[in-house]
């Protein structure tokens, strides 16, 4: 999921905060919609036909049960869905329940366009994974319910791995030496039409390093939390596995990053590992037509309480502070969180649900796939201890700097040293501007 301008993201900051102008001048919202009193909650999210059907079908289940509340469909794609949110925000017609991506939980919550969900009597907690809570946390306030938890990992394609004769490493001992003496090994049976590894340059890649140095990408007071010495390393060894034949050539790499799933490499069984989130490992079999293995992260150390994953929200059910009707919009998020009937529903495909009651009640009636992913992140949580900080308002785009910086010492435009200096130097400066 990519958003892929600056101009975007000024954009994005210039629309909230005349939302803001318009929050701090208009009315209220009124104190919610009566048990019995009919309204209508416009609803929007992203996602593909496959979602779009199963929210659907969630939402008729919740009108059954609730007469009064009638829910007002907008489903979106995500290359356009921030635009639009921004846009609609700005002009004083948010939708009453947005899906929320934990990159903006702070950029619209901090900016006084969500609703403190705390402060909604219609919302049960009780059964909720605290961590997932506090992801959704900004400023003591509660600006998001996690729909699901999910784990970035490194996904093994085992056909490419039986192709070269080459074992799948024991995640739960390997280092990055082994993780990257792997992955040339693979691209030197693949002789230049299959590889080892693509390189990792999301937002979460930079996170799982950071952290495995005792490092974040954000701090708590809301800055940057990294040293420029410790980012650096992280190019390094990204460069180091260019260098090596462990990954694709840049020409490549730049080529696969534009791809969809169908067409990328790792999608049409080219490369032999890949990081992706773990709500994907179904689509990612599917594709593939193989059996995909998910890994945890390498560290230097070879242990695996070393690795600095963690868990992350997949997305968020979070409220306008404008709706004029709060009830009804907790009503319905506090279903979409914690009925059984909508968890039959969604199952994992926002992420393992929070509420662990939830959990234990679809785990009958999940796909392999999925049972396989609830598992797998049963197995890695004694080793993860807390998740990082949230980030902060003027974080959203940080994703898309990190991978240009890639592009460039992938390139050898910069040296790895200069694009930490410069990405921690720009990155500075969209925070700043953001608290003006």
């Amino acid at each position: 999921m990519k958003i892929r301008t600056m101009g975007r993201r000024k954009f994005q900051l210039g629309a909230v905060a005349v939302a803001l102008s318009l929050l701090a001048t208009g009315c209220g919202a009124s104190a919610g919609s009566g048990d019995d009193k009919e309204v209508t909650l416009r609803f929007a999210w992203w996602g593909n036909e496959y979602l779009n059907a199963q929210t659907e079908k969630a939402i008729s289940a919740f009108e059954a049960e609730h007469p009064n509340i009638k829910i007002e469909s907008e489903p979106g794609e995500w290359a356009s869905y921030w635009d639009k949110l921004a846009t609609k925000t700005a002009a004083n017609d948010a939708p009453d329940v947005i899906q929320m991506d934990q990159k903006y939980i702070a950029e619209y919550g901090g900016r006084g366009a969500l609703l403190d969900l705390s402060n909604q009597s219609g919302i049960d907690i009780s059964k909720m994974d605290k961590e997932q809570l506090a992801s959704g946390q900004y400023d003591d306030a509660q600006y998001g319910l996690s729909t699901g938890k999910n784990a970035y990992v490194i996904m093994a394609n085992t056909k490419v791995f039986e192709a070269a004769h080459v074992p799948v490493p024991d995640d739960t001992m390997w280092t990055w030496d082994d993780f990257m003496d792997t992955a040339a090994r693979l691209s030197a049976a693949g002789d230049g039409k299959s590889y080892g590894a693509a390189y990792g340059s999301n937002e979460a890649d930079l996170i799982i390093w950071l952290r495995q140095h005792g490092e974040n990408l954000y701090s708590e007071g809301g800055g940057l939390g990294f040293n420029t010495a410790t980012a650096a390393s992280f190019w390094e060894r990204l460069k180091e596995q260019r260098d090596s034949k462990a990954s694709p050539p840049a020409t490549v790499a730049t080529e696969d990053s534009g791809a969809g799933l169908e067409e990328s490499l790792f999608g049409t069984n080219r490369v032999g590992m890949a990081w992706w989130w773990t709500n994907q490992l179904g689509s990612l079999q599917s594709t593939t037509g193989s059996d995909i293995k998910m890994l945890r992260a390498p560290s230097s150390t070879g242990k695996s309480a070393d690795n600095g994953m963690y868990f992350k929200p997949t997305m968020f059910w979070s409220a306008s502070s404008r709706s004029k009707h709060p009830d009804a919009a907790a009503t319905f998020i506090n279903y979409l969180a914690n009925s059984p009937a909508a968890g039959a529903i969604l199952m994992t495909d926002r992420g393992v649900p929070a509420n662990s009651e939830i959990v234990e009640s679809i785990s009958p009636a999940l796909k392999p796939a999925d049972t396989t992913v609830v598992g797998f992140l049963k197995d890695v949580a004694p080793d993860i201890s807390d998740a990082p900080p949230v980030p902060p308002v003027g974080a959203g785009s940080v994703q898309n700097v990190i991978k240009r910086f890639t592009d460039e010492v992938l390139y050898d435009r910069q040296t790895p040293k200069a694009a930490a200096e410069n990405f921690k130097k720009e990155v500075e400066g969209m925070l700043a501007s953001a608290r003006k």
